[in-house]
């Protein structure tokens, strides 16, 4: 009957077991067992518990919905417990969630919904730490030859300030729908190796735009600071564009609100040297030249990062 209504609901059923199998099994051997099928039939409370305990054993994220007393076991054994509004008191009190409608699509909403947020957690901690893994890097390597500070106390916090409200929309932002198809967790291990390979990159072209200011426009500390910043507020917020997705960037959509948010804090970071605001800052205007090496530079480093990047998730993939 089971396996009839499966098939009435096109759900494949990849094996089946029953009560009798269970109570047959040991642990172990449920474990193993509990792997290779999704239909599990005639069975008792202590044995749908015994199944969860199987299934997180090894290694599985177990979520179970009921609404009777002897739920509760296993309501409280699973990782995510789900009743209903019209369950028994007991099973309410065991569930994680209580769902006031009756459709499981809810569930499948929250789900997703939790992923995009996920993703899109991820794409800010990924960015900010590549990012300030290289300006720090940048600033050190800077402080050993220069007769100055690189950039003042005030410019930096002016500089972290505009960088986080040209990031304010990424909880709006779309999520490509291979990062919703599967959970993913947090994984320490893969941010601060994404870090290490991208960080230098941000402070390869520091370095770079370093070299512009000293060598080719002969700044003094007034001007490199003012170049330093604009540069560096440039490439860590344009950026975002590369790493918010692990594909292809100019075929992932942003949403329009993060575009606009990013160009126009680049924008004002571009003119603030010319206003009175930027003379209060210590920031002088720069020669037209530097702006058009900054812009060879910027598309330089944005297409860098994506050969990076590409780089990295093929050899992520390949130790998967």
């Amino acid at each position: 009957m089971t396996q009839h209504i499966c098939r009435q609901l096109d759900i494949p059923v990849q094996g089946v077991l029953t009560g009798n199998d269970v109570a047959a099994l040991d642990d172990h051997s449920l474990a193993v067992r509990a792997e290779l099928v999704n239909l599990f039939c005639r069975v008792n409370p202590a044995q749908k518990n015994r199944v969860i305990m199987a299934l997180k054993s090894r290694g599985h994220v177990a979520g179970y919905l009921g609404d009777g007393i002897n739920d509760a076991p296993s309501l409280h054994s699973a990782d995510v417990g789900l009743s209903v509004d019209s369950a028994v008191d007991v099973a309410k009190e065991a569930a994680d969630m209580i769902l006031l409608e009756h459709d499981l699509g809810v569930v499948h909403e929250g789900v997703l919904e939790g992923r995009r947020t996920f993703g899109n957690i991820m794409k800010y901690i990924m960015m900010g730490t590549s990012s300030n893994f290289g300006n720090m890097f940048s600033m050190a390597g800077a402080s050993l030859f220069l007769p100055f500070l690189p950039m003042l106390p005030t410019q930096i916090l002016l500089n972290n300030m505009l960088y986080d409200v040209s990031e304010v929309p990424i909880p709006l932002d779309h999520v490509d729908e291979e990062e919703v198809r599967r959970p993913r967790h947090w994984d320490m291990t893969f941010v601060r190796d994404f870090m290490l390979v991208v960080g230098p990159v941000s402070s390869l072209f520091d370095f770079l735009t370093f070299y512009v200011l000293l060598a080719v426009l002969h700044a003094d500390q007034a001007l490199f600071q003012t170049g330093w910043f604009v540069e560096s507020l440039a490439t860590q917020v344009l950026v975002i564009f590369v790493i918010r997705t692990r594909g292809n960037p100019l075929r992932s959509t942003p949403h329009p609100l993060l575009v606009v948010t990013s160009l126009t804090v680049v924008a004002a970071a571009a003119c603030l040297p010319f206003t009175p605001l930027g003379a209060y800052f210590g920031f002088v205007p720069p020669p037209a030249t530097f702006y058009y090496i900054l812009i060879g530079m910027a598309v330089a480093y944005l297409v860098l990062v994506e050969l990076v990047k590409m780089a990295f998730y093929r050899r992520i993939g390949a130790q998967l």
